[in-house]
């Protein structure tokens, strides 16, 4: 063999030898491609708890049987028809003042559908053993989201003389769950009267819930009977916190400050100036 042959040989010889290398790496990376793709990947115990988490139901063994609307209502209990009552005692509280106590109520009940109900309310005080009351009967309806207007009578019993009005208003809940009751009154003689009322709930906690609230009565004349004076009547601002031992059941501590006209401090006598009061108040909110 000449000695080109021999030069020859060696070259192509290590040629060889520096491929085998990168060859043998070559078939290292298809093997370990072809495992990766032949064994699924690794899954995390959270995964496969999130996985194996969700367990459908069996299929139904047996088909519903037909059922007609009122079966169908009552079984979903979706009724959007259906009756419903409800009472609801606001405020009943006993209250210290300047000069007596006197106990104070606030309460409602209603019933009727979504869009009519009939509306009872009544309010009143009494204090130097004298009680001073109304009594509402309204026909409630719905004209807008959150927002009934009211028709009906109101009788004012007690202190005085009786008297009978024709009522008409409405009440909502306003922007910033502000609720609010505004109702304007007509009665015998030409009298007329307004009653206003603004109601706003801080939730302190779950259970824990401060509610301040203003109330103003106004009157188209002065009725003397009845110690009610021409124009902003009586006037209160109340601040009550209540804990909720149940949604239903909640006693309340609070102050109440209240404006007269018409009555000196004593609750005799009448006149025009604006006489003013401050209460401590201890009482109970419940409704079912």
């Amino acid at each position: 063999m000449g000695t080109a042959s021999r030069m020859l040989l060696s070259g192509l010889l290590m040629v060889l030898s520096l491929d085998a290398p990168a060859q043998e790496q070559a078939r290292d990376g298809q093997a370990h491609h072809h495992d990766a793709a032949a064994t699924p990947p690794a899954v995390h115990d959270d995964a496969k708890v999130s996985v194996d988490a969700h367990i459908p139901p069996d299929p139904a063994q047996h088909p519903m049987a037909p059922m007609s609307d009122a079966e169908m209502t009552r079984a979903m209990e979706m009724d959007d028809t259906a009756k419903l009552f409800m009472f609801k005692l606001d405020t009943f509280e006993r209250a210290k003042g300047d000069h007596a106590y006197s106990t104070a109520w606030n309460a409602r009940a209603w019933y009727g559908g979504d869009f009519d109900k009939l509306l009872l309310r009544s309010e009143g005080e009494r204090e130097h053993g004298k009680t001073d009351a109304r009594i509402e009967a309204l026909w409630n309806h719905a004209f807008a989201s959150f927002w009934d207007w009211q028709l009906g009578l109101r009788h004012d019993a007690g202190n005085g003389p009786s008297r009978d009005w024709a009522a008409f208003g409405v009440q909502g809940l306003a922007p910033y769950w502000f609720e609010i009751e505004a109702t304007a009154y007509v009665g015998d003689g030409g009298r007329a009267a307004l009653g206003f009322r603004a109601e706003y709930e801080l939730l302190l906690s779950q259970r824990l819930i401060l509610q301040a609230e203003i109330e103003l009565n106004l009157y188209g004349r002065g009725d003397r009977a009845r110690a009610v004076a021409a124009g902003l009547s009586d006037a209160e601002l109340g601040l009550r916190l209540r804990y909720e031992i149940r949604r239903e059941l909640a006693p309340y501590i609070g102050v109440v400050r209240k404006y007269r006209r018409g009555v000196d401090g004593h609750g005799f006598g009448f006149g025009p100036v604006m006489r003013s009061e401050t209460q401590v108040v201890v009482g109970l909110r419940l409704w079912f």
